[in-house]
């Protein structure tokens, strides 16, 4: 397994002014060789020169956010992650990647979730590379890698809740966000453990019923909403009932039997829970006529 280790490098100024300097003075050597007919010096010169423009060559530059990862022969020598102009051995390979924060949005997947209902799903993964040395040689494309195991990755977690939560204590992939991304993150991780990505975020992006059960599913939502609503509605209307039928046996104003009692009870919850307002008949006999 490849680690990533520092290479220490040279600063690129001065080794570059040096053997410019250098070639410089294999120049001014090839030329009074050959004003002197010295063959020995002019040879010597142009060795000189030819050395000197091999070593500028190893001057590189590595820019901010970028880190080099240096190669001699096909033996991974160490990485260079400080910005600047530096100079190493010329033989070495360079080969750059950027460190720089990424993100992407996966595609629409189609998975069923907890309950088995087809949903699409799709999330935005924000990320980089901190390890250069597993991304470069551990996988083949650790951009491509990145891609498909957060695919992967959303599709597992999406099977492990139901799209709607029908008890207090289930969570769900549209109510429970936080909980639903940190899973998310912490199953890309995992994934990309031997790439050297770290996942920085992790959040849906897109949450929906498949077209085919869509219709149906909003059905059973109203469905739903209608039921919690009528309930709360229900338990109002017998609080308030007790209330009345409390304070006129309180004050004396009438007395009724358990007759009266359970008619009024009736005619009260019909009047609160109705969807329409109600419209009264006035009695001017006995409530026993």
């Amino acid at each position: 397994m490849f680690r990533e280790t520092p290479y220490r490098v040279t600063a690129g100024l001065p080794a570059f002014l040096f053997f410019f300097l250098v070639a410089l003075a294999a120049v001014f050597g090839i030329i009074t060789g050959a004003q002197h007919a010295s063959p020995i010096q002019a040879i010597g010169s142009v060795f000189v020169f030819g050395l000197a423009v091999l070593m500028m060559g190893g001057v590189f530059i590595v820019n901010p956010g970028d880190a080099k990862a240096l190669l001699l022969f096909g033996d991974y020598k160490g990485t260079v992650k400080d910005a600047g102009l530096w100079w190493a051995n010329p033989f070495l390979f360079k080969r750059t990647i950027s460190l720089r924060v990424r993100n992407f949005e996966t595609q629409k997947l189609k998975v069923n979730d907890k309950h088995a209902n087809p949903i699409e799903i799709a999330a935005i993964v924000v990320w980089k590379v901190v390890e250069t040395a597993e991304a470069l040689f551990e996988v083949q494309d650790y951009a491509t890698y990145v891609a498909t195991q957060s695919e992967s990755a959303v599709r597992a977690v999406a099977g492990t809740r139901p799209y709607d939560s029908h008890s207090p204590d289930e969570q769900s992939l549209s109510t429970h966000t936080d909980e639903v991304s940190a899973a998310l993150q912490s199953a890309i991780q995992d994934r990309l453990a031997r790439a050297g990505v770290q996942v920085i975020e992790a959040r849906v992006s897109h949450l929906a019923y498949a077209p085919e059960i869509a219709q149906a599913m909003l059905q059973r939502q109203q469905a739903g909403a209608i039921i919690a609503a009528r309930a709360q509605i229900v338990d109002g209307a017998v609080g308030m009932v007790e209330n009345a039928l409390a304070a006129l046996a309180s004050k004396g104003v009438v007395q009724l039997d358990e007759e009266r009692k359970a008619q009024m009870v009736s005619n009260l919850l019909v009047v609160l829970c109705s969807e329409r307002a109600a419209s009264p008949i006035v009695n001017a006999g006995s409530i026993y006529q």
